[in-house]
């Protein structure tokens, strides 16, 4: 109840909330209570923290119970220090739409580095009342050299940018225009006065490096990244000033030979618009991929009797092969399926052939023979030699010395002369099993253990069927003799009567 009270307050009276900035991580609301209680009955005070990760983000709201003591607060405590840092306060905005049309906001950048928000302040507050007015800083607090004001009504906005711009602000000419988003801007890759400079190592120290770039123009201001220890980064930033001076800079002294090394000069670029590069780049690699994998693929006009289709988000792809492969248009049955590089495509292949030939071994065993494992490096050397028609009557006379097996690949004298002696006998016993069944069938897998404890018969089937055949038929014989005797030795003894 008591909750519900203090929020109908706030939106009864919404001029007493008051919108503070650019906090430091470690403030906390009792910080705030203690600095802000002193002008008046405070509500309530938030500060807005990740949902996540509880971190600060840096900025939160302080809620008057009377509008009086809010504006006292705005015209008192402004940039005052608190952490180490200035506050920037100003009115809480509930409505983005003032923040998102940008009206009245103004961009001033060339500052100097002494300039603080408080200073800048003062000099366009004479313009019209200022809502907020902030200097853009990097992590260790300096000044990155620009800000922004956000007047109340456009009219003081466009008065400040006629009288302020080209004026000079602690002894340096600033520049002052209306703000526009990153969206808005237009593109103008030649209109630009920093440039970005790297790969000159040591070769140049700072005061040669601008020596150098001062023969280009007029030079507003010079620096070299240095680490902790004060030694070069190896890159460094050159203002110009003109965009034209700049420009030729660039064209003179990108690739300019120090040493070993080949100088890099180039437009300088903010992160957001290297980003935006990259994503260009990307979404464009992305649309000539889509243009040259669709359509129906031909040769000299007619079609291959194939083609792709690019869809724009996976899930529709996964989709589109459910409910179309396998079905019917015209007289052709359908097969739909991802679209794959050659070289995966014939690695998918591989495996899958791999594995069909050790489920077909696995089905055809017999009794206590176990059969040995497909070898990788005969298996790769089998398939590089295949044909496009694995057929079993293929005309003997292109290969008279191989044995064909419906279902597996040319065994050609090659492949076994070129392997070791245990991969002669692994790759001859995959290729001779599946022969003996077509001939006695019930006695297969005792036919084939014989033919295995002979290495020498191993290691001559391969140069024609019919000695396999012989092979076979020797070792039935063999078998049947042995049969016979077996059978010989369990029948029982049999004894004539005798009269007693």
């Amino acid at each position: 109840m008591a909750t519900s009270a203090v929020s109908a307050k706030i939106l009864s009276h919404p001029e007493a909330s008051l919108y503070v900035g650019d906090l430091h991580s470690n403030v906390t609301a009792t910080m705030l209570l203690q600095k802000f209680s002193t002008i008046g009955p405070i509500l309530s005070i938030r500060v807005c923290r990740d949902m996540i990760t509880r971190r600060s983000l840096n900025y939160a709201y302080v809620n008057f119970e009377e509008p009086i003591h809010a504006k006292r607060a705005l015209d008192t405590m402004n940039f005052d220090l608190l952490y180490g840092r200035p506050l920037r306060i100003m009115w809480s905005q509930r409505a983005p739409d003032l923040r998102k049309t940008g009206v009245g906001n103004v961009f001033i950048k060339h500052l100097d580095k002494r300039i603080d928000s408080k200073l800048l302040y003062d000099a366009f507050s004479t313009f019209g009342n200022i809502l907020s007015c902030k200097i853009m800083r990097n992590e260790s607090g300096e000044s990155c050299g620009f800000g922004f004001i956000h007047f109340e009504t456009q009219e003081a906005a466009d008065m400040a940018i006629n009288k302020m711009n080209g004026t000079f602000l602690v002894y340096k000419k600033i520049y002052v225009a209306r703000f526009q988003s990153c969206d808005s801007r237009p593109d103008s890759p030649c209109k630009f006065t920093n440039v970005f400079i790297k790969n000159f190592g040591d070769e140049l120290d700072e005061t040669q490096l601008h020596e150098l770039f001062s023969k280009q123009g007029e030079i507003r201001s010079f620096k070299v990244e240095r680490d902790e220890h004060g030694n070069s980064k190896g890159f460094g930033f050159c203002c110009f000033e003109t965009a034209e001076e700049a420009e030729q800079a660039v064209k003179t002294l990108n690739g300019y030979s120090i040493g070993n090394k080949q100088l890099y000069v180039g437009r300088f670029e903010k992160k957001h618009q290297r980003l935006s590069e990259i994503k260009r780049k990307k979404e464009l690699k992305k649309q000539e991929s889509t243009n040259k994998y669709q359509g129906v693929m031909t040769s000299n006009g007619e079609s291959k009797g194939f083609g792709f289709v690019c869809f724009s988000t996976p899930d529709e792809a996964v989709k589109a092969i459910e409910e179309m492969n396998g079905s019917t248009l015209g007289s052709k049955t359908l097969y739909v399926g991802l679209a794959e590089r050659k070289q995966e495509r014939r690695m998918r292949l591989i495996k899958e052939h791999k594995q069909q030939l050790q489920t077909s071994n696995i089905s055809s065993q017999v009794g206590l023979l176990v059969r040995p494992q497909t070898n990788p490096k005969l298996q790769q050397e089998l398939t590089d030699i295949r044909t496009t028609k694995h057929m079993a009557h293929v005309n003997s006379v292109e290969c008279p010395n191989s044995i064909v097996v419906v279902g597996q690949e040319r065994l050609a004298p090659t492949v076994i002369n070129n392997a070791t002696l245990q991969e002669q006998k692994q790759t001859l016993d995959e290729h001779s099993f599946p022969l003996t069944p077509q001939m006695q069938e019930e006695l297969s897998g005792k036919i084939t253990a014989i033919l295995l404890e002979v290495d020498k018969t191993k290691l001559h089937v391969q140069k024609s069927p019919d000695l396999l055949k012989a092979k076979i038929e020797k070792a039935i014989g063999v078998l049947q003799a042995y049969e016979a005797k077996q059978a010989n030795a369990a029948k029982p003894a049999t004894t004539e009567p005798t009269d007693s």
